[in-house]
């Protein structure tokens, strides 16, 4: 049985994602054994949208494959993540590897990772912000009966 090289299988504009040290981390296939991804801050200092090898998006760790789009569908996801090679505006929270991979295929910069992170913080900040709402609401309304 021949050898099936890594990444053959894949159609360009698959999205990719490998287990890291507490995170997932996010690509988009390219074709020919190359994957677009947001490298973050650890290889760039400002983070860097860039192009590299299977490999070296790896790090030795397994591949997970997203949902095949069909091929002129994945043309398009790979032109639109090629249209943000070189850039260097990472960040954490707003503009991560999840949030440019789903812009590339949804259109949409989105990450449910960070979303679920700061969830919790979303909901007491919310909840705050209501309960100052009503008992400010009520210390004016209370202010306007004194009169």
């Amino acid at each position: 049985m021949p050898a099936v090289v890594l990444g053959s299988e894949w159609v360009p504009g698959t999205p990719l994602s490998v287990t890291r040290r507490g995170y997932r981390h996010h690509g988009i296939y390219a074709g020919k054994g190359r994957v677009i991804h947001y490298a973050g801050l650890f290889r760039h200092r400002r983070g860097r949208i860039e192009e590299v090898s299977l490999e070296d998006f790896s790090g030795n760790k397994p591949i997970h494959a997203g949902p095949a789009p069909d091929k002129v569908r994945g043309r398009d996801i790979v032109l639109r993540a090629r249209s943000r090679l070189g850039e260097c505006r990472y960040d954490l929270l707003k503009n991560n590897c999840e949030h440019f991979c789903n812009w590339c295929l949804r259109g949409e910069s989105r990450s449910p990772q960070i979303e679920s992170l700061t969830r919790p913080a979303r909901a007491l900040a919310y909840l705050g912000a209501t309960c100052l709402a009503f008992f400010h609401g009520r210390s004016s309304s209370a202010s306007l009966r004194q009169i």
